[in-house]
Parts: C-alpha cells; sequence; structure tokens
C-alpha cells in the first residue's frame, strides 16, 4: 500500500513546535511548515532574556532524548544556554527550510478534510493536520496600575527585557514574587544601588544547589554518549519522587515541606522573615527553585515592599500607605496568561462553532491533545498537561509522539479525519476533577494552576502516568474517526 504524504502545519517554533517538525521529519513526512510569528526560533526561551534567568529543571533532563546534549555548564542552565541548545537543534535537523519567520496565523478554520489558515497580511495556507505549539507562558500580563504610562523611567515586563536600559546603579522595583521575581532579584541585587520587590503574596522556596560542571564532564559525555541517557534517566526518577509529593500526601510531600521551611529559617531578621512566609502550603503554587534568594534579600541594599500598590508617578510607586518609593526602572515580573494557548488566533471546526465558544467555561481537552469537534487538530502543551516542576521538554517528546502516530494511521488511510468525542472529554475531565482533592494545588491558595472556577486545570496523577497513558493505544470508543467520502466511522 502507498502511504498518503499528509501536509503538517505547526504554530510556534518554540521547544514543542521543533520537537514535533522533526520527529515528523524523521517519520519520512516531509510536507511540514512551521509559522512563527518572531524571527528566531526558541518560544519563551527567546522571548525571555532577563538578568538572572535560568531553567529550574536540570540542563541534562531539559532536552530532548533523541539530541542530547554533552555541553551544558550547569546543573540549571542559564537561558541563553539553553536558547542556544534549541537553535542548535533546529539547524543539527536542518528545519529553517520548513520554517516561515515572521508569520503570525490570525485564524484557522476546517473545511473539506483540510485546514485554512490565514496570516496577518492576509495571505493563506492550507494543511490537512494543523498542530497548535503556541506555548503556555507566552503572552505576558500586564497588571492594571494606575499611572503606569505616566512614569518618568523605564517600565518593562520581564519577558520584554530592555537591553539598552542599563540598571547598573539604579534605583530598581520589580513587581511580582514568583520564580521570575526571584531570578530577577538575584540577578540584579549585585549591580543596583537599590532595590525594592513588591510582594502581593509569599512563596516558597526550595533551595536546590546549582553547581557547574567541571571543564572534562564535557569531554567525558561526548565519549561515551550513554552517559547522557543515564543521567536523564536519573533526574527522570528524582522527578518522579518530586511528582509523587505534588499529587500524593504522605512523607514525600511533608519532606520537601519541611526542606522550604528550613530553608526560610535561614533569615535571620525575624520580621523580614515574617514577610517571606506564606500562608499556605509548600508547592501548592508552582514551586520556586533558588539557592540565593534568601541570601540576596538580606543585602543592605534590597528592601521588600508587601504593602500594596495604588498607583504609579511619574517619580516612582504610591503604595497603599502614601508612601512614595522613588525608582528608575519598573519591571513588572507579573507573569503570563497561562490560559491563553493558541490564542489570540481564532480557530473555528468544520461547523463554524470556535474554541472560544468551546471553551466558554475555561479551557479543556481530551488528554490535554485534542479537541472534540476539531478534526485532526493537536495541541501540544494544551490544557491539563503536567506542567508543574517538571520538564516540558520530556511532556513535548510524549505528546509529539501521540500526534504522529495518529497522523501514521491516517498515511496508512484508516481515516481522513480524528477528533475525540465529546463523551470521552467530558469522561476524561471528570475523571481528572475527582482525582484534584488529593493533590497539592487543591489545599488552598490562587495560583495561575486554577481555572474560573477556582479548580486547578492540572493533571493530577504523575507525570509517569501520563507518559504511559499517551503511549498506549487509543481506545476506539473515545475517538471519531470518519472518512470523508462516507462521512461515518471507520471500522
Amino acid at each position: 500500500m502507498t502511504l498518503r504524504q499528509p501536509s503538517v502545519g505547526i504554530i510556534g517554533a518554540g521547544m514543542s513546535g521543533l520537537c514535533q517538525a522533526i520527529m515528523l521529519r524523521a517519520a519520512g513526512i516531509t510536507d511540514v511548515t512551521i509559522y512563527e510569528k518572531s524571527h528566531e526560533v526558541g518560544g519563551t526561551w527567546r522571548d525571555n532574556t532577563y538578568p538572572g534567568l535560568a531553567c529550574d529543571v536540570p540542563s541534562r533532563f531539559y532536552q530532548y532524548t533523541f539530541a542530547t546534549n554533552p555541553d551544558w555548564t550547569k546543573l540549571f542552565s542559564p537561558g541563553a544556554e539553553i536558547l542556544d541548545y534549541f537553535s542548535r537543534a533546529t539547524d543539527r535537523y536542518g528545519l529553517r527550510d520548513l520554517i516561515r519567520f515572521g508569520v503570525e496565523i490570525v485564524d484557522a478554520s476546517f473545511g473539506a478534510s483540510r485546514w485554512r489558515l490565514t496570516t496577518g497580511a492576509r495571505e493563506t495556507a492550507s494543511h490537512d493536520f494543523l498542530i497548535s505549539a503556541a506555548g503556555v507562558l507566552r503572552e505576558p500580563r500586564m497588571p492594571d496600575i494606575e499611572g503606569l504610562a505616566d512614569f518618568d523611567g523605564q517600565a518593562m515586563h520581564s519577558a520584554r527585557w530592555d537591553h539598552c536600559v542599563d540598571v547598573t546603579g539604579k534605583r530598581v522595583a520589580v513587581i511580582g514574587t514568583g520564580s521570575t521575581g526571584v531570578q530577577l532579584v538575584c540577578g540584579l541585587a549585585d549591580s543596583v544601588s537599590r532595590l525594592e520587590l513588591y510582594q502581593r503574596s509569599a512563596q516558597w522556596v526550595l533551595p536546590l544547589p546549582n553547581p557547574g560542571y567541571r571543564s572534562w564532564t564535557a569531554s567525558l559525555h561526548r565519549r561515551f554518549p550513554a552517559l547522557d541517557m543515564m543521567a536523564y534517566r536519573g533526574f527522570h526518577r528524582g522527578f518522579e519522587f518530586f511528582a509523587r509529593a505534588l499529587v500524593e500526601p504522605g512523607w514525600r510531600r511533608t519532606a520537601l515541606a519541611a526542606a522550604c521551611r528550613a530553608n526560610l529559617r535561614t533569615v535571620r531578621d525575624p520580621e523580614l522573615r515574617r514577610s517571606l512566609t506564606p500562608d499556605y502550603q509548600p508547592m501548592c503554587r508552582r514551586l520556586v527553585i533558588s539557592p540565593g534568594f534568601y541570601r540576596a534579600m538580606q543585602r543592605p541594599n534590597v528592601h521588600l515592599v508587601d504593602t500594596g500598590i495604588d498607583h504609579v508617578t511619574p517619580r516612582g510607586i504610591i503604595t497603599a500607605d502614601g508612601t512614595l518609593h522613588e525608582v528608575d526602572v519598573i519591571v513588572l515580573a507579573t507573569g503570563f496568561d497561562a490560559h491563553a494557548f493558541m490564542r489570540p488566533m481564532a480557530v473555528a471546526g468544520p461547523d463554524g462553532r470556535t474554541v472560544d465558544q468551546l471553551w466558554a467555561d475555561g479551557p479543556h481537552a481530551h488528554l490535554g491533545v485534542g479537541l472534540p469537534g476539531f478534526p485532526n487538530f493537536f495541541m501540544l502543551m494544551g490544557p491539563h498537561s503536567p506542567v508543574g516542576n517538571y520538564s516540558l521538554t520530556a511532556i513535548a517528546e510524549a505528546q509529539a509522539g501521540h500526534i504522529l502516530r495518529w497522523i501514521q494511521r491516517w498515511r496508512e488511510r484508516e481515516f481522513d479525519t480524528v477528533a475525540p468525542t465529546r463523551q470521552a472529554t467530558d469522561e476524561f475531565n471528570a475523571g481528572m476533577r475527582a482525582a484534584m482533592p488529593g493533590t497539592v494545588w487543591a489545599t488552598g491558595c490562587t495560583s495561575w494552576y486554577l481555572g474560573a472556577d477556582g479548580t486547578p486545570e492540572l493533571w493530577p496523577w504523575t507525570p509517569n502516568a501520563y507518559l504511559r497513558r499517551l503511549a498506549q493505544d487509543p481506545s476506539p470508543r473515545d475517538y471519531e474517526l470518519c472518512t470523508e467520502l462516507e462521512g461515518t466511522r471507520a471500522p
């Protein structure tokens, strides 16, 4: 039997989109186009370049298993090194010819068994399959602070760092205390004259060390490539321990919580320690990894401001108690819209129903990759993916492999279109909601994990369970497999 050759469109040239393209090409699928609105690959690692940026997953676990890197310089690599890794993978696998840089897809609709795409320049294209790899932390969340536009100094979001602004010797305000805010404090404390961290709520911090690899390590890994996979599997097992603490009550959760509380006790000033103490359980929010945050917060030029911001004036920030904090630079470490997914791109199925309509009550999907009523459409890092303190490269590989297997079945003419059924999607989501109360995310805190109804929107079991689920042959009753001529479910 002659295999069909599909045309595949991928939205985004970040970590997951590149992974999918590499796997498609390795399987002999050559008609692949990646649409990237920016002018370089790398996604979040391209967009985020702020001082102190590093990955909070070990380098040897935050990489593709098919493209391991012997040259990592630190246990947790800086952002520039990770961007370089994805850039070199792009060149190594010859992907640049597949990428349309500077092209944003604004509309996608399905009809006549194909996806029709429209770009911001009103150009069109069509594909048999459409895969959204737009990413999770992509759309910066801008705070609604009165007067921010009137500030006479420099104001910027952490994901849009302006390298023309020299912060050396300046008075800098960092608004936000998530992972980005913590990394910024550590990255700026040595060079600015005064740093104020504006805290709405405190975070738990796990102080994992970040040693550098010795120069001989890279040579050893190049000579014995099996060491790369040994390290990958070792970190995988370690993170399974961590993941079980997140989803199961027990001694693992207790031990990690104790480590966070012990780290907090390194803050000598009792008043500062009280202000930095969260009012929720450790790990309820995404755990911040930093060996130096509390040390930086105790420097004489670093100050915590836990009084709310009232407004901004040309001279600085006015807090709710009426105090004027004169600053030269304001950095907004206020995070991202983690529920945007492929939006603002408009996506419509064959009946005209849009993703926005499907998600009127919040984003949901089947296995994090498929949407009912949207045939031949898949997502990487879609709703409910295990994105909490885990290697997203591992999740991306599993999802990309799952999607590839569906496309391979299309090549073998088993069906013309595939989409999960509404019943299967509803059952999948109901099962997750039923399991959520046992997770640490449901113990009572606000976070970007929560949906509109206050329920965490994460996979409530271990990442290994998710990887196994994606590797299984899907149940036929969970999908609508249709042939173009008959318009019926394929046998």
